[in-house]
Parts: C-alpha cells; structure tokens; sequence
C-alpha cells in the first residue's frame, strides 16, 4: 500500500439489519475533494452489494422496528450530519433534522414513528447562531470547571450533548429536547414506549468522571436515576423483560485508567415490579429527595474480560459484545443463566477470531458484524463467511507474523512483525501504540501497510500497560511508566530482530500518544540501539500537561501518582539532554489530547541540546489526525514519514 492508496480504503462503518436487508454505511477519503465521501450500501443475500443512498456522505443506518423505515445521518459538504428517513422499498430521503451543530445517531422507538437522538446544542450567540458574529467575534467563555473542552471536538461547556425525540413520519418533524444544557447525556436507548434510558454524570453533575443510568419520560420530565455504576455505566440495552444489560467500568476517585470494561445487568423500576435479579443497590438523590436504585451484577469477571465499547446487543441465549483478546476485538456470547463474573474462556466466540469486530447487528438467529483484518480494512461478514468486501485486494498487502519474547523479569511478551517482500535484510521500525491502554493486533493498520510496502520491517508490541492480556497486565504500568513498558518493547523488537529478514543495524523507533511517549523515553534512555526516532503527538511533561490537556486534571494523576518529583522522573522532557539521535518532533496545531506545548518543548530542549531536530505541524488538525484527519494531510503525513526514514535508515 503507498500513501496514495488511501482514497482505495472503503471502509464499513455501521450495520443494520431486519430479515433479509442488510445495509451498511462505507466511506473512504477523497484526496481531490479533501473529505470524506460515501453513502449505504444493500448486501443482498445473493449477488454483490448495491448502492443504498446517494448522498456526499450518508452514516449510522437504523431500520425501524417494523421494518418499513430507514433513519441515517447525511452530512453535505462542508455541512453537519442531520436525521433523514426513507422507505426501505427505496424512494427520496426526507430531511428530519435541521440543527446548527447536526444530529447524532438515530434509535427507533418500538413505534417505528419516533427516533431518539443526541446532539450538541449551542448556547445563544454562539457557533454561528446569531448573524453576523463570527467565532472571533463572541462573548468571552466563562469557564467553572475542568470538563470545558474535548479533543477533536472543541469547547464542549457551551454545547451540551442534549436528548431528542422527534415523530419522523409527522408531516413537518419537530424535534424536542428532553434534557437540559448544564450536563451531557449518551447512548439513548427506549425502555418502552414511555421511557428513554441514557448514561450522564452522576448527580448530573458534568465535573463528575463517574456515569450511571437514568430514564427521561419520552413525553418530557426530569431524568430519573436508575442504576447507579460500578464506577462508570454506559452503552444501555434492554431485556426483553425490562431489565437493563450495559457496559461497566469499575473504579473510584479518579483512579479511572487501565480498568477493564464489564458486561452488567440490572433492574430498572420505572413503576412496574422488577424482575429478581441479585444485584446491590445505592441510595442516590433526585428532584423529589433521594431514591434506592440498583448498582448492577458484573456478568463478565473483571481480570480476564474487557469489552469494546460497541453497545451490548440481547439475542437468543445471552447478549453479544465486543472483547479485546491478545490483539482481536471478538464478538463472544455471554449468557445470561451463568453465575456472576464468567470468565474469557468460557464465553463463545461467534465472529471475529484473529480479526477486529468495527460493528455488529442480529435478527432472529442471524449475526452480521463489520471485520477488519490484517490485510483488509472491513469485510462485512457472518457464520457462513464474508458477505463483502469494499476495498478489493489491497496493493502489496502484507500478513502479520506473531511473535514472542521473555522481558528481563521472565514476564512474557506478544506482538507482532509485518515483513516486506524480498529476502532482506530490511530496515526495521519499532512501532509503538498509543493509550497506554490500547492494544496492536489483529486490525488493518494503514501505517503498517504503507512502511512494509516501502521495504520496511515493522514491528508491533503489546508491553505491559496494553489492553487485551488481563487488567493487572494493563495497570502493572501505573506509577511505573518507562520501565517494564519499556523492557517488553524492547524484549519483542531484539525477537524480531533474531529474523533474518530484519537488519539489525538499521533500527528506528516510533509511535503516537503513549507511542510518542516511549519513543522519547527510548531515545533518551536507549538511544544507541536506534538511527532515529519519530515521535508523534506525544506526551513529554506530565506538569503541563495536567493544566493543558483536556483530560489532563486527572490522567497525570492516575498514570503517574501525585507527587510532582515523580511525574518528572517519568516525563521524557526530563531526559531529553541525553537524547542526540536524529528526532522528528510531530504534531497537530489543534491537538487539546497532548498540546501542542507538549511538542514545542521537546523541540526547544532538543534544538538547545544541538540535537538534529526537525518540528512538523499539521494546521487545523487535533489528535486524531492519522485516524480521521483531512484527508491530503494524511497523506502528506505518509510522504514525510517515509521521506524522514529514506534519510536515515537508507544503508
């Protein structure tokens, strides 16, 4: 794959399903128009697949419980995403929405009429509202708390995240916000046709990192707590006979990071007799005092299974969700007759084995999920195999090959190599993930593709701190970054390097986020066995970045600990005096995840340092540029990478 194969990438995004059509939405950037284009798509049960929609760019296809509907979102260029409804026999998509700041995902009510939906609503005055005031021209923000903005999104305090319903088939739609603007809510599911249940901070209290269930009267009212979560509790679905499966993370304070996320199931009393199931409850206050409401039962045990956040689907004989597996993402079947707190090897696996689950749907016994694989960024596939296949082969498309190795402590440690073709030696790159807790694996990864097609050897770890492996696994680097990380990192890069396709003698290290991170870490503490390093949107000082980062008031803390001695010895920037390898300093004007502070004082101490340094700054960009960036700006992401590594891994 080079750079320019970009546009090639098709991929499927969302599935629906109801008896024999299926659609899905696929996508795929525009190099020329500099966006992102596409519509839905029907996958027949026999024949290749046939356009849906005709839109610029038509997402989130939802049928109607009675099948004669379709609700997706259609966004035309230079335009916000809006609710539209058509016939599933076909016809012209009619226009539901109208908001300054668009729609968000539309749920069907069990009418088949109304849809639920959340979307961002600005205050008066602001982002465009009124004619005439421009961005520059607003009123002061006056900000109260730590919650006020949002990587890839912007300043969040001024545009809640508001519940909608709307009667889609009313001759002129009128959508009506049912929750206010001083918090936000998500994952709007209908309990009934009366009810509405979402995930919002608790007490409704937007400083809050805690999140638990409430249920908002469909025709207008306060929300009601209903469950309260273990730490955090979100992505409802509800049984058939009114209690509630959702995903949960247990945790207290702001010790939030590297938990592994849960299955839970508890009742809902909205007036009616729950049906018994074990579970504990918490006293919580609402409008009219305070109220018991259930805590929930972790169906899924917590060490060993860690879900997606892909909302849990109820079928015959359990629920389906999505779990990180040793670099897969598989769709497994957790049953709802089992004891508490089931373990990985005991829940099956229906799709997604050495792949990555995007999405999935079922209807009456059929499951349909959105794969992506090593060589194939989505295939849309059920029990009998691949039902389509957007993108085609993809030019030199290469294999993973599992690797292991043995740290320093005797800890094991799993990852992966994609060789180019031809015999080598071939220069090699240690690619780093970011989170810390995310995992490599078993998805397409366009940057992998695109340096093996260059003649690089590219290596993928999942040290300590990685999602997938246990979550002792993934929180054995909290207060301890830089170490174990990186004696894993470094234990699988000397396993690939025993390969007699990789060159020992041509190394380079690089990674984004945690990634960047250890690629400054390594270069400064281990920068003899490298030529140079590439470090991308990074986290370099842990003092900055906590009065800097949108999430930096409480991850610092998390990670690192709270003494201000400790979260220098673990910032790269501490040690950048003894980094003198070539260094690419990489990053994004608009990045509010790692700010841009965070790269410009790399670059100044290693510049000070004489140090070979070399800033790129992407304008107009935020932290997800190498997933969802403007689409030439990936691109010329992609030719300056390669040009940086053609300097110096060359002979």
């Amino acid at each position: 794959m080079r750079p320019e194969d970009l546009a090639l990438l098709h991929v499927p995004g969302s599935v629906t399903l109801h008896d024999d059509l299926l659609l899905v939405d696929v996508a795929h950037p525009d190099l020329k128009a500099d966006a992102y284009r596409g519509g839905l798509w029907r996958i027949p049960p026999q024949g290749p697949p046939v356009p849906f929609t005709h839109g610029d760019l038509d997402t989130a296809p939802s049928i109607s419980p009675d099948g004669a509907w379709v609700a997706f979102l259609r966004a035309t260029a230079g335009g916000r995403p809006q609710l539209h409804v058509m016939p599933t026999g076909g016809g012209e998509p009619r226009p539901v929405t109208d908001l300054p700041l668009g729609a968000g995902a539309p749920v069907w009510a069990p009418d088949s009429r109304r849809i639920a939906f959340v979307a961002r609503t600005p205050e008066a005055g602001r982002y465009g509202t009124e004619e005439g005031v421009g961005p520059a021209a607003e009123a002061p923000r006056r900000i109260t708390g730590f919650r006020y903005r949002s990587d890839n999104v912007g300043f969040v305090q001024d545009r809640r995240k508001v519940l909608y319903v709307v009667n889609a088939l009313a001759d002129i739609p009128q959508p009506v916000p049912l929750t206010g603007d001083r918090y936000d809510v998500d994952d709007p599911c209908w309990h009934g046709d009366e009810h509405l249940l979402v995930s919002a901070p608790r007490d409704l209290d937007p400083e809050s990192l805690h999140t638990d269930l409430y249920a908002v009267p469909a025709l207008g009212g306060e929300p009601v707590p209903v469950v309260r979560g273990p730490g955090s509790a979100a992505r409802p679905a509800v049984l058939p006979g009114g209690d509630v499966v959702f995903l949960g993370t247990e945790f207290s304070g702001i010790d939030a990071v590297a938990r592994n996320t849960g299955l839970y199931r508890a009742p809902v009393r909205l007036g009616a007799e729950p049906a018994t199931v074990p579970t504990g409850s918490a006293t919580v206050p609402t409008g009219a005092g305070s109220a018991t409401v259930p805590t929930g039962v972790r169906l899924t045990e917590e060490e060993s299974v860690d879900c997606e956040s892909l909302t849990p689907l109820p079928v015959e004989g359990g629920v389906l969700v999505a779990v990180r597996v040793r670099g897969a993402v598989e769709l497994r079947l957790v049953p709802l007759d089992s004891s508490t707190g089931v373990p990985l090897g005991k829940l099956t696996v229906v799709l997604g084995e050495r792949s990555a689950v995007k999405a999935f749907a079922a209807w009456r016994g059929r499951t349909v999920a959105v794969l992506s694989t090593p060589e194939h960024p989505g295939l849309v596939a059920d029990a009998g195999g691949t039902l389509a296949d957007f993108c085609g082969p993809l030019p030199a498309a290469r294999p993973l090959r599992e690797i292991t190795a043995v740290a320093p402590d005797g800890y094991p440690v799993h990852g992966w190599v994609a060789l180019p073709e031809g015999e080598g030696p071939h220069p090699v790159l240690l690619n780093v993930h970011g989170g810390p807790f995310h995992q490599h694996g078993w998805g397409f990864l366009d940057e992998t593709q695109v340096y093996a097609a260059a003649g690089y050897a590219v290596v993928l770890p999942n040290p300590r701190g990685s999602a997938g492996y246990g979550q002792a696994h993934g929180r054995s680097v909290v207060g301890a970054l830089g170490t174990v990380d990186a004696d894993d990192v470094l234990a699988l890069l000397d396993a690939a390097l025993a390969l007699p396709e990789c060159d020992a003698d041509r190394v380079g290290v690089m990674g984004g986020s945690y990634g960047g991170f250890m690629t400054s870490w390594l270069a400064a503490h281990h920068g003899e066995r490298f030529r140079a390093a590439w470090s991308e949107r990074a986290v370099n000082a842990w003092d900055s970045f906590t009065g800097s980062s949108d999430i930096g008031w409480f991850f610092a803390e998390a990670y690192c600990g709270p003494d201000p001695e400790t979260q220098r010895a673990m910032s790269p920037l501490q040690h950048a005096d003894r980094i003198t390898l070539p260094f690419a300093v990489v990053h994004s004007e608009e990045d509010w995840r790692c700010p841009v502070e965070q790269a410009q004082r790399m670059y100044v101490a290693l510049r000070r340092n004489g140090v070979p340094a070399e800033f790129l700054l992407f304008p107009g960009e935020g932290h997800e540029l190498t997933r969802s960036g403007r689409p030439r700006h990936r691109l010329q992401r992609f030719e300056a990478v390669l040009e940086w590594w053609s300097r110096h891994l060359a002979s």
